[in-house]
């Protein structure tokens, strides 16, 4: 089974498993800063599999599926982290572009249009989760910490599933601003009055390692070389997620 293939029901189970508890509150906070992405596409001369290449189509809409959200709740909400958080996702799907322009693996969608997916169920995930966040503010940011948690969780699986160095450093250096996207969200949650955070997909541990954690900081060319900072295993708080 491919890797892309195991992650929507992941995402889904984790939205529709959330507690109603999670999503209550009003409010405003800040929003932290990415390094922007440099993409230059050079020239390679292996060629990826196709489970590669599937996760590769994959990962970049689940990162458009963050930005759109985010995009969604900034206009709705007028209130960071949302459009600096947007940004970074931007810069995301842009680092996973390179790859997919230097591998010849094509984009199935149309970046352009917000909330239109290729994928169904990607399609059916970002309706149900700009629905849940329309709630209230401190909703929205919940379903963002929930978004991050699966994302952490995705790019783990995904590192985990290709011996390819450079996408192992791509989906590392993702999975580092995926971390420090969580953190915002979650002291966000906080500031604005909510509940200590309750891990939506990971471990509670995994999360309150990430969230202890301070601010991580790519180099110059994030989403294009290693990863670094603290990470944590990112099996599903409701269990294993394979």
């Amino acid at each position: 089974m491919s890797t892309a293939s195991r992650l929507l029901p992941i995402a889904l189970t984790a939205l529709l498993t959330a507690t109603p508890a999670a999503f209550a509150g009003n409010g405003r906070g800040a929003a932290p800063t990415t390094p922007p992405v440099q993409p230059t596409v050079q020239p390679v001369t292996t060629t990826l599999s196709a489970d590669e290449s599937a996760t590769l189509v994959f990962m970049r809409e689940e990162e458009r599926v963050a930005r759109d959200v985010y995009l969604q709740f900034d206009t709705l909400w007028n209130a960071p982290p949302f459009a600096g958080i947007a940004q970074s996702e931007q810069q995301h799907m842009d680092a996973i572009k390179l790859q997919m322009d230097r591998y010849g693996v094509a984009d199935i969608s149309d970046p352009t249009v917000n909330g239109v997916f290729a994928n169904t169920a990607l399609q059916q995930l970002y309706n149900d989760l700009t629905v849940k966040g329309e709630a209230t503010l401190l909703a929205a940011l919940n379903v963002g910490a929930l978004i991050e948690e699966v994302d952490i969780a995705d790019l783990e699986d995904a590192i985990a599933a290709t011996e390819n160095v450079d996408l192992q450093q791509v989906y590392g250096n993702l999975m580092r601003g995926s971390r420090n996207h969580l953190r915002a969200f979650v002291a966000e949650i906080e500031r604005q009055g909510g509940d200590a955070y309750v891990a939506q997909h990971l471990t509670q541990d995994a999360v309150d390692e990430i969230v202890s954690a301070p601010m991580e900081r790519g180099g110059p060319r994030d989403g294009a070389g290693a990863g670094n900072g603290t990470g944590a295993g990112a099996h599903g708080a409701n269990g294993s997620r394979r």
